[in-house]
């Protein structure tokens, strides 16, 4: 009888102690943390409400990320152009200038429709350069078009339009009459490929004003001058009530090629967007990766 007893006792201390082991495990298991999880339905649902894949525009293409809102900007503005550059249709490739593919087609997230050019020279900084131009050109804020070579000359596209062309003899650059210098686009782009030839980023780096990230504005560049060096544009960016900002970059890179939206690939949800209160330091894009104080602005 007093065996049956005891073993009743360590029968019922026992179940005590799985019971005990089983609660513990279960607290262990638990998540804690404010990061959400998702299941692969809810990724394909997240990835679907910042990309519409119909819109053929960077501000139809992509919505906002929960919370965050668009500003009104002027139809005037530099970032009204930006904002309503055209896209090619979701899942177009990156081609080069030469109609070559671009070795990498995981970096983009949409390809901008437009140009490259037949020569190897709209590249990254240049890419920014002709986004720029382009802009100016159709204001007719011709007095605004200029840029710097390397060697500090400054090619005002005032003049060239006026019938002055550009005479170089090595590192010496001096305005000439030229016939087909005209104020005719055909005319227009020609002036950009002498500018694509004779600049990069060393000196559009040199040209542009830094500023704070958390003032990021659309037309700002991420841009680490050199050689090699490289350059990204903010294309577009929208804000949060709380004052953060998300932002989205495009880019040319080497050899030409058609200038494209970047994917972020440190958070794909809310990808092709940068959350500026995600970045500590670095600004981590496809194939290149920048610091929070390399970001420079057209004065």
């Amino acid at each position: 009888m007093m065996v049956i007893v005891m073993e009743n006792r360590y029968s019922s201390h026992l179940t005590s102690m799985k019971c005990i082991l089983m609660a513990v495990l279960l607290f262990m298991s638990c998540d804690f943390s404010q990061e959400p999880t998702y299941t692969k339905d809810e990724e394909v649902k997240k990835e679907e409400s910042i990309i519409n894949s119909l819109g053929t525009t960077i501000e139809v293409r992509f919505n906002t990320p929960e919370d965050f809102r668009r500003n009104k900007v002027a139809e005037n503005s530099y970032a009204y152009y930006l904002r309503n550059l055209p896209l090619h249709k979701t899942g177009k490739i990156v081609e080069l200038y030469d109609g070559n593919l671009k070795g990498n087609q995981n970096a983009q997230a949409a390809v901008i429709k437009m140009d490259v050019g037949s020569q190897d020279l709209q590249q990254c900084a240049d890419a920014i350069m002709r986004l720029r131009a382009e802009y100016l050109y159709k204001q007719k804020r011709y007095a605004d078009l200029h840029f710097n070579f390397t060697n500090g000359f400054n090619a005002k596209y005032s003049h060239w339009r006026k019938g002055k062309g550009l005479s170089i003899n090595g590192n010496r650059v001096s305005w000439v009459t030229s016939s087909k210098s005209n104020g005719s686009y055909e005319s227009f782009r020609r002036y950009m490929n002498k500018v694509f030839m004779f600049a990069g980023t060393a000196s559009l780096e040199k040209e542009l004003k830094l500023k704070p990230l958390k003032e990021i504005e659309a037309g700002d560049v991420f841009i680490k001058g050199g050689h090699p060096g490289h350059a990204v544009i903010v294309v577009d960016v929208c804000e949060h009530k709380n004052g953060d900002k998300a932002f989205m970059l495009a880019q040319s890179y080497m050899p030409a090629q058609e200038i494209h939206v970047l994917k972020n690939p440190s958070n794909e949800f809310i990808s092709p967007w940068y959350k500026v209160s995600e970045i500590d330091e670095m600004v981590v894009t496809p194939e290149w990766t920048f610091y929070s104080n390399q970001l420079r602005t057209f004065e």
